[in-house]
């Protein structure tokens, strides 16, 4: 998804591969990530979608009393408060448990799209226990 003021900018969907960069997009005071080989399209993440960042992450504090960094370099992507119609909802969650507004990240980082979510469309295929027995027994 890409936060509702950036709706009038060009996007697209994510890809697994794909290298982002923290950015801003024309006029808008939203950051977002846009590909390392196109800066004027925004790049859109469904929840879920798993991100490796090349260093800790770092971020704007709310209130502009400077920044500060999540020791970590992989994050979900997330949308929160999304009852709320006018505010930012794309959000990164790390694995501490921290969540940090997109639009709050320090222009200039370098991500790459490690794994989309599932969607309803796929099938996932689950092993179970039952069935590598049998197929160990089958082997025999």
């Amino acid at each position: 998804m890409c936060d509702y003021s950036l709706e009038h900018v060009a996007s697209r969907a994510a890809e697994v591969g794909d290298r982002l960069i923290s950015t801003r997009f024309g006029d808008s005071i939203t950051r977002g990530f846009a590909a390392e080989n196109s800066p004027g399209v925004a790049v859109c993440l469904r929840p879920g979608t798993e991100l490796a960042f090349e260093r800790d992450v770092e971020f704007d504090h709310i209130l502009s009393r400077g920044r500060d960094a999540v020791p970590a370099r992989v994050a979900r992507f997330r949308q929160i408060d999304t009852e709320s119609p006018h505010v930012h909802h794309d959000a990164l969650e790390f694995p501490d448990g921290r969540v940090v507004l997109v639009t709050r990240l320090v222009e200039g980082q370098h991500a790459t799209v490690l794994q989309l979510p599932a969607t309803a469309g796929e099938k996932e295929t689950r092993v179970t226990v039952e069935e590598i027995a049998a197929e160990t027994e089958l082997a025999r």
